[in-house]
Formats: C-alpha cells, sequence, structure tokens
C-alpha cells in the first residue's frame, strides 16, 4: 500500500519565502500530486499503514522490500528531473536519427557505411541541443504545456540550423578544408534537412515524455519525516518549482516531531502515516522510497540511528534545507538556519574562478559592444528624436563589498520621473517614453552596462545591482540581503532568469533567494548556463517593466 498525497486548491496560505498565495494556487493540472487509478484514497487507510508499521508486519526480506531494493530504484527514471530525461532522450533520438539521414544524403559522395567528415555533422546537432536548453524548452513550465512547447520547437530548431550555417560560412572562410565545400543549393538543402530532422526529434521526444508522466513512470517517491509547516512548504513549493512533474510523497509523523500543519492533514487524498514508533526505515522500505527528506519542525528526540540505518540501508537521506537547494534550486530564506548555510558547502571563490570570470566579461563584454554598436547608436537617435534630455542615464548602484558605482543605461524615462524622490518602477508606469517602452521590453536599454562590464564595476553575471537607497531599506528587512555582496553586480543573473521584474519588498525577497544560491554555488560553468539561459529572457521577455 503506497501513501500518497494530492495538494488540494482550497488552501490559502503563505509560501516559503512570507508571499501570500491565491487561492488554488497549490493544485496544479501536471503537478502530479493528485490520486491516480489504483492509489488508496485518504482516511482509515492511514491509521492501517500506522499498525502495521507498529507490528513490524513490513519487515526485512518481504517481497515488497526486494521489489523496492535500493538496488533496483537506482535503475528507475524518478531519479532524474523530468527535463534531465527530456534531454536524454533528444539527445538519444538525433544520436540515432541524424547519423543515418546523412549516411543516406551522403550515400553518394562518401563510400557507403561512413558517415562525411564534415564539420556541420557535429555542429546541427550540437548547436540544436543548445538552443533547446538555451530557450528553455527543458524548464518546468514548457514541460508543464506541451502545445506551447511544441509550438516553439520549429522556431529553436529553425535557429539553431541557422547558428549552425553561420557557423559554417565562417569557418568555411578561414579553413576550407572542414567542409565538403557544397554550392549553395546544398548548404539550404542541408539545412532544411536538419531542421526537420530535429524537429521531428523534438517532437516524439516530447510526446514520449507526456506519455511516462501520464503513467507515471516519472513520479519519484518521497518520505518526508515530519508533518509540520516545513512539511506544507516543502508539499507547496514541489508543486510549484518541483524537478519532476510528479512525486508520490509520504509524511511520517511522530509526536516528539512537534505539532502536525492543520493544512496538510485537511488536504484532500494526504496521507500522514502515525506509527506509535519511529519507524522510518520500515516505512521507506514498503514504500520503496526514492528518498528521505528529513523535514520536523521540531529535530529534539528525533532517534538519529534508525535514520542512520536508512543511510546503511540505501536510502538517500537530506537535510530539509539541502533537498529544497538540490530540487528548487533556490535556497529557502523562510526556514534558513545560519548553521546549515555555515556547513554545508559552497561559498568557495577559487582564484582560477576568479581570473576566468573575469576574462570571460572582459572578451564578452567587448565582443557584444563592438556588435551592437549599431542598435545602440540607433536606439540613441530615437531617444534624441522623441525629445529634449539626455541620452544616457547614470545612477548610483551598489556592488561587491558595498561599494557604490555609477550604472549606464539608456534614458527610458521623462527627465523629472523622480522629482519626488526614489521609487521602483510599476506596471504600465507612466514615466517611461513611448521609445523607453520599446527599449525595456527589448533589453536595448542595458547595453551600455557592457562598459560598467569592461571596467570591472560590475560583472556579466551576477545579483543584479540595487541603489543605495533601496538596499538600505532591504537589508533592515529581509536579513542576509548584504550576502548579494560577495561578488560583483551582473547584468544578468541566476535570478533575472527564474523571478519576473521585482519592485517591492516581497519581491526583493524572492530574488534574494536565487542571489544566495548564486553565490553559495558560483562557479565559472555556472556563469555559462546563466548567460544561455538570458537568450531565453531576451528573446522572450516577461515581468519587463
Amino acid at each position: 500500500m503506497t501513501a500518497r498525497v494530492m495538494a488540494s486548491g482550497s488552501a490559502v496560505a503563505p509560501d516559503a519565502l512570507g508571499v501570500p498565495l491565491h487561492k488554488g494556487s497549490v493544485a496544479a493540472a501536471g503537478a502530479g500530486f493528485g490520486p491516480f487509478p489504483g492509489a488508496p484514497a485518504a482516511g482509515p487507510a492511514t491509521d492501517e499503514v500506522s499498525a502495521k508499521l507498529d507490528r513490524g508486519e513490513f519487515a526485512p526480506n518481504t517481497t515488497s522490500e526486494l521489489r523496492d531494493a535500493p538496488g533496483r530504484r537506482l535503475l528507475t527514471l524518478s531519479l532524474l528531473p523530468t527535463g534531465g530525461v527530456l534531454f536524454a532522450l533528444d539527445a538519444a533520438f538525433v544520436a540515432i536519427l541524424w547519423p543515418l539521414l546523412l549516411w543516406n544524403a551522403h550515400a553518394g559522395v562518401l563510400p557507403r557505411l561512413a558517415l562525411p567528415m564534415d564539420v556541420r555533422a557535429i555542429l546541427y546537432p550540437a548547436c540544436d541541443l543548445l538552443l533547446l536548453y538555451a530557450m528553455g524548452l527543458y524548464r518546468r513550465d514548457a514541460l508543464l504545456h506541451t502545445g506551447m512547447s511544441l509550438s516553439r520547437v520549429p522556431l529553436v530548431v529553425g535557429m539553431g540550423a541557422a547558428l549552425t550555417l553561420l557557423f559554417s560560412i565562417t569557418l568555411g572562410a578561414l579553413d576550407p578544408a572542414l567542409f565538403l565545400q557544397p554550392d549553395g543549393r546544398d548548404q539550404m538543402f542541408e539545412l532544411a534537412f536538419a531542421s526537420l530532422c530535429f524537429t521531428a526529434t523534438a517532437y516524439h521526444a516530447r510526446m514520449l515524455v507526456k506519455v511516462m508522466v501520464r503513467r507515471q513512470m516519472l513520479r519519484r517517491r518521497l518520505l518526508v519525516v515530519g508533518a509540520g509547516r516545513r512539511a506544507w512548504d516543502l508539499l507547496h513549493m514541489l508543486s510549484k518549482e518541483g524537478g519532476n512533474l510528479s512525486y508520490d510523497i509520504a509524511f511520517l509523523h511522530h509526536d516528539v516531531l512537534g505539532q502536525t500543519d492543520s493544512r496538510l492533514t485537511d488536504a484532500p487524498g494526504a496521507r500522514v502515516l502515525r506509527p506509535a514508533t519511529f519507524a522510518v526505515l520500515q516505512a521507506a522500505r514498503k514504500l520503496g522510497a526514492d528518498q528521505i527528506v528529513i523535514a520536523p519542525d521540531e529535530r529534539r528526540g528525533m532517534d538519529l540511528e534508525e535514520l542512520l540505518a536508512c543511510k546503511t540501508a540505501g536510502f538517500p537521506v537530506v537535510q530539509y534545507l539541502s533537498f529544497v537547494e538540490q530540487e528548487i534550486r533556490r535556497v529557502d530564506l523562510k526556514r534558513m538556519e545560519l548553521g546549515w548555510l555555515l556547513f554545508s558547502d559552497g561559498f568557495q571563490f577559487s582564484a582560477i574562478d576568479r581570473f576566468l570570470k573575469r576574462v570571460f566579461d572582459i572578451v564578452i563584454s567587448s565582443s557584444l559592444l563592438v556588435a551592437t554598436a549599431p542598435v545602440t547608436v540607433a536606439a540613441m537617435m530615437a531617444i534624441r528624436w522623441e525629445g529634449a534630455g539626455p541620452v544616457l542615464y547614470r545612477q548610483e548602484r551598489v556592488t561587491q563589498g558595498g561599494r557604490v558605482f555609477r550604472i549606464l543605461k539608456l534614458r527610458t524615462m521623462r527627465t523629472d520621473s523622480e522629482a519626488g524622490g526614489a521609487v521602483w518602477a510599476a506596471q504600465q508606469d507612466s514615466r517611461i517614453t513611448k521609445i523607453g517602452g520599446f527599449l525595456r521590453r527589448t533589453r536595448i536599454d542595458e547595453l551600455p552596462q557592457l562598459v560598467n562590464v569592461l571596467c570591472g564595476e560590475m560583472s556579466f553575471v551576477g545579483p543584479r545591482p540595487e541603489r543605495p537607497v533601496f538596499t538600505v531599506e532591504l537589508a533592515r528587512q529581509i536579513p542576509l540581503y548584504n550576502e548579494r555582496h560577495m561578488v560583483k553586480a551582473g547584468l544578468t543573473g541566476w535570478a533575472q532568469v527564474n523571478y519576473p521584474y521585482g519592485a517591492s519588498v516581497d519581491d526583493a525577497r524572492s530574488k534574494l533567494s536565487y542571489d544566495l544560491y548564486y553565490v553559495k554555488n558560483f562557479s565559472i560553468l555556472f556563469d555559462l548556463v546563466i548567460l544561455l539561459q538570458t537568450l531565453r529572457v531576451v528573446l522572450w521577455p516577461s515581468g519587463v517593466r
């Protein structure tokens, strides 16, 4: 018998960052918390499971334990995030179909059963997968909205093919030996050939993942120790931001772990086990748990030897804050413990990482300054044409170590926009000019900040710089806010690619959870990932003000 939890849409409660939720925000079609055919209904069955745990009826060497042994669990796809499974399918389909199609297409050029020694044979699939990732087609929202995702696939695949064509023309001019030197007709034929191939593989991969989710093949089984406020926060975050679309959660609670959250027990389909003894290992074996999450409100009196037995038996045991960091990819500020922040891994900035980051900033900012110079000049002319006033806007911002610098932007508001003092931008802000609205939507107004990056005042990737007057106020209201200044402020960042524009203390608190995750897990590879995902924000902007 498996205990399952369904996220109800009837509760209205603060989320993990203290921001009020709208009614119905926990329940989500496709969130994967609802009951499925064959699942037991909530009610007396919960007490029955608890009683069996007390009687020891789920003893070692039972059939269910053998069926859910740790060695078998390691082979389940549910241990992987759904986006990771989709990426693996995309790569597998491309690796199988693309060589076969190339062999048939070039059968008369090279000996049969041999692939052409042409760089495009690698460039086309590499750019395809890179663009699918950069444009967010492996993100949770794209997985939940299959129709939207499928409608964007041809455009993204076409962008990847066009990028490959650009590379092939450039590299071919530098070294003609890299290519088979086809004529223009062959170039266009291969571009169309690649676009059709990768669109077909992307469609089939996404439909296969949809079937796998529907058949619960990707449902991750979690045993959560505790059923208090932390457990409720965890349920909400997984339903909204979890790496998997589908979870099978059982909550195991005991009196020593504190009070049970009534929102959790009142949720339809919620399954909370209350055995008389702290029988975590027996419950994990019976439920075939992929992971055990320790999330009690009160940890004093918790049997650590029982948890150690779970770990030695092959069940991964993860502390609540660490699980949120790994699964949600941000830091939970509401339940933050300084001890966890102190003793967990992170906040390491090696000399090589700092050196590479600076080289990365110089190369990217200088290249983009040259490449976007015509766009910047055109934008300046449009601002001047619209009315009098300075074209560039200089404003004090805070960067690494609390140092204040003057950021450069193209002016998008009226010259008297802050006559009454500093205020956040609002939706449909009347101070924004017509040209300014277009520049903000396209992010063109940010281009002069490349000069700040080149001068070393900012980095290309990092927490967005805030104004000193706002920084003082936010640091007073939000704990750990100044920790985001451990690194240089950035033109783009982890918060920018995951959270819309913020203009309130609650928004700043939510964005800080992403900024702290970035600072804690800083690496040059992470910067490259953020830079890739910035392409999605630029081309499909959301939350721009």
